[in-house]
């Protein structure tokens, strides 16, 4: 006679797989670790922020134009939202395997500490501008404060957005009087220092970034907003269907992407040469153009939203940019070693006789071998080398 045992159910189930993955989140990833990639080459090359040339001339102007516009303060928001709408995704896809509430709360805690660790050492050893490790604190307020929120709760994130719009334009009033009392002398744009990009050695440069990182990542805890926007649009299910979420997308593309993109213009004609105003004008400026930043996370995220939409196959490009961004963590962190080796004081220190155009071709170049490795990993079904790290410790 055989006796039948039954085992109990894990409380949790494993990372997911290829074939439950939504094909806009991925692509919104990988395709804004490009935008990722010029912001940050460009600190390093210039050894500050916001990493343009204060004396631009001919295509510099246009490169500085472009990047204070579409890119500075724009592109880190994408992938706020899109961490709020991966939280949510994980929760969801361990609550329909059968785990209970604690055990999805234990597995969001302990991945959000262990993004928090990996944040350390990579702001240790790499990059002061590190996001894994505030994501990380995020992540840990949303599990315990968000996730298990109603719909009405949720839609707070909603009216605290429209107030947002409204600070804006307030904002925006402020800096056209700036502009039009503007009588000093004209003050270019200039980089804001950071020691640890400008460190003769790699020792310097570790500690000179355990003074920076604590401060850039207090500073970036307030993307907390951001993130739960992202858990109201993963609520709702909007990236895995934008075609039947079309006139949402269309609005929040419109509406998010103006707002960022005239919010920022001001300043981006004075990092241009185009526009000459005092100190105090550019002081204004600059703050317009890093609260409008923050609408381009759903902007963006709804513009590609609508490409997806659109898509009527999947062509090799887009395979392989999806690809990338499900390793974005690897790809992020390959972006930092390869600013290391490329660009820093100590290590190669590359130029290429213009400090703007070093920076927007290395970003270009680092970004398609990405690409092109992660879609490599992606045909021998390899998750990515970060990505196998955190699983094995998370799961």
């Amino acid at each position: 006679m055989t006796t039948a045992t039954t085992l109990p159910a894990a409380d949790h189930r494993g990372p997911v797989t290829g074939r439950e993955r939504a094909l806009a989140p991925d692509l919104i990833r990988g395709a804004m670790l490009l935008l990722i990639g010029l912001a940050n080459s460009a600190n390093f090359a210039f050894a500050g922020q916001p990493g343009v040339e204060s004396s631009p001339h001919g295509f510099e102007r246009v490169l500085n134009f472009l990047k204070l516009t579409f890119v500075d303060a724009r592109a880190y928001p994408v992938f706020a939202v899109m961490f709020g709408y991966g939280l949510v995704q994980l929760a969801r896809r361990q609550r329909s395997a059968g785990a209970t509430t604690s055990a999805v709360r234990r597995i969001l805690l302990k991945r959000n500490g262990w993004l928090i660790a990996f944040g350390l050492v990579h702001a240790t050893l790499l990059y002061f501008g590190d996001f894994l490790g505030a994501y990380g604190i995020v992540g840990i307020i949303c599990t315990l404060l968000l996730l298990n929120r109603g719909d009405k709760f949720h839609r707070i994130v909603l009216a605290i957005w429209a107030f947002e719009i409204l600070y804006v334009l307030f904002t925006a009033f402020q800096s056209v009087a700036a502009v039009l009392n503007s009588s000093g002398p004209a003050a270019p744009l200039t980089n804001s220092p950071n020691p640890s990009l400008a460190a003769t050695s790699y020792g310097a440069s570790i500690v000179d970034r355990l003074h920076e990182y604590p401060m850039h990542t207090a500073s970036v805890i307030g993307f907390l907003i951001v993130v739960w926007l992202g858990t109201w649009a993963a609520r709702k299910q909007i990236l895995e269907n934008p075609a039947a979420h079309r006139s949402l997308l269309r609005g929040v593309a419109f509406t998010g992407l103006g707002i960022t993109i005239v919010g920022g213009l001001p300043l981006a004609l004075v990092g241009a040469g185009w526009l000459h105003v005092d100190a105090a004008a550019v002081d204004q400026l600059s703050y317009l153009s890093h609260v409008s930043g923050m609408f381009g996370g759903p902007g963006y995220v709804a513009l590609f939203g609508l490409l997806v939409a659109r898509l009527s196959r999947i062509s090799l490009p887009v395979r392989a940019i999806s690809a990338l961004g499900q390793r974005s963590l690897s790809g992020y962190l390959f972006q930092s070693v390869s600013w290391l080796v490329l660009l820093a004081p100590f290590t190669l220190d590359l130029d290429l006789g213009s400090t703007a155009y070093t920076a927007a071709l290395i970003a270009i170049a680092v970004w398609v071998v990405s690409v092109a490795g992660a879609y490599a990993m992606s045909k021998r079904s390899y998750r990515g080398p970060a990505e196998t790290l955190l699983r094995n410790v998370v799961y």
